[in-house]
C-alpha cells in the first residue's frame, strides 16, 4: 500500500484490532505461566520468533546484513528486550492482568519524558504536558491501590520496570543508527539477543516446567507466531503506511481492552481505583500522542 497522509477506515480498524490483540496477549501470558516458568516461556517465545522471522525474511528476500554502526544499538535493544519481558512475564505471575496492563502500557509516558530531554524536536508542550501529568497520576493511583487481595507491589514494580525498558527500546530506535535498519532486522536483533539471555536467566527462577497442559503449549505458540514475530511485523507495517502520530494515538486502547479482558476472561476483581487509574492513563496516553493538525 502507498504511504498515507491521514488515518483511513482500514487503518483505524487494523489498529483497533491490533490493540485488542496485544491486550489479549496479556491474558495469554498469564495463562501460559501456569505451565511454564515465566522467564523460560519468554525465552522460548524469543527463540521461536527467531525461526519464524528467519523464514519470513527469507521468503521476502530481506537481507540479514546490517550496517556495522547499528550493531551496538541493536545489541542494546536486545538486552532491554530481555529485561522487559523478564519483568513483564514475572509481573503477571505476581499480579493481575488488569493492574499489570495499566502500568505496563504507560510506556508512552516514560518515552515522552526521555524524548523531551534527548530529542530537541520532541518537546513536551501544551496538551502533551497535561497528558503526562494525567497518565503519571493514573500509574501512581494504581501503584498505591492495595485494596485488592491479589495485588502485589512486586508485580506492579516489575510491570513498571518493563514499561521503562520498552520506552528505552523505542528511544534506542529513534536516536541511534538502528533507526536506519529495516523493521524486520530491528526485531531480529531483539529476539536473537534476548533468546539466550532469557533462557539462561530462567534457570534462576525455579522449575522450568510447571503443570504443563495443551492450553499452555497453545498459548506459547500464539505468542511466538501471532505476537513476537508476525504481530510486531504488522505493527511496523502499519507504521510504514500511516503517520506515526496517528498510529501511536491508538495505543491508549490496549490497556482499556486488557482490563476488560482480564475482568471477562479471568474473572479478575477490578476495583474502582483501577478503573479510575485506567481512565487517567488512557486519556494521558491519548494526549501525549496527539499532534496538532497541519493546516
Amino acid at each position: 500500500m502507498d504511504r498515507k497522509t491521514h488515518m483511513d477506515a482500514f487503518g483505524a480498524a487494523a489498529l483497533i484490532t491490533f490493540a485488542l490483540h496485544l491486550a489479549f496477549n496479556q491474558v495469554v501470558i498469564k495463562v501460559t505461566n501456569g505451565g511454564f516458568n515465566p522467564v523460560f516461556a519468554a525465552g522460548l517465545r524469543s527463540a521461536g520468533a527467531v525461526l519464524v522471522l528467519l523464514l519470513w525474511m527469507r521468503l521476502r528476500g530481506i537481507s540479514l546484513t546490517v550496517p556495522r554502526e547499528a550493531v551496538p544499538a541493536g545489541i542494546l535493544s536486545g538486552c532491554l528486550f530481555a529485561l522487559e519481558f523478564t519483568c513483564l512475564f514475572t509481573a503477571l505471575d505476581f499480579t493481575t492482568v488488569s493492574r499489570a496492563s495499566v502500568i505496563f502500557y504507560s510506556m508512552p509516558v516514560w518515552l515522552a519524558i526521555a524524548s523531551h530531554f534527548l530529542i530537541p524536536s520532541d518537546k513536551l508542550t501544551g496538551l502533551r504536558g497535561i497528558g503526562l501529568v494525567l497518565a503519571m497520576a493514573g500509574v501512581a493511583l494504581a501503584l498505591l491501590d492495595r485494596s485488592d487481595a491479589s495485588a502485589s507491589l512486586t508485580g506492579d514494580l516489575l510491570a513498571l520496570t518493563s514499561a521503562i525498558c520498552w520506552a528505552g527500546i523505542a528511544l534506542c530506535v529513534k536516536i541511534t543508527p538502528l533507526s536506519t535498519v529495516p523493521p524486520a532486522q530491528q526485531l531480529m536483533f531483539q529476539v536473537i539477543v534476548s533468546a539466550p539471555l532469557l533462557l539462561l536467566a530462567s534457570l534462576a527462577f525455579g522449575d522450568l516446567i510447571r503443570d504443563l497442559q495443551p492450553i499452555h503449549i497453545a498459548g506459547l505458540l500464539f505468542q511466538i507466531i501471532a505476537v513476537a514475530s508476525l504481530g510486531f511485523l504488522a505493527w511496523f507495517w502499519l507504521m510504514s503506511i500511516y503517520p506515526a502520530s496517528s498510529v501511536a494515538s491508538f495505543s491508549f486502547l490496549s490497556p482499556v481492552f486488557a482490563v476488560i479482558l482480564g475482568w471477562l476472561l479471568l474473572s479478575e476483581d477490578v476495583g474502582p481505583q483501577v478503573w479510575v487509574a485506567l481512565a487517567l492513563v488512557a486519556l494521558g496516553i491519548y494526549l501525549i500522542n496527539r499532534r496538532p493538525k497541519v493546516v
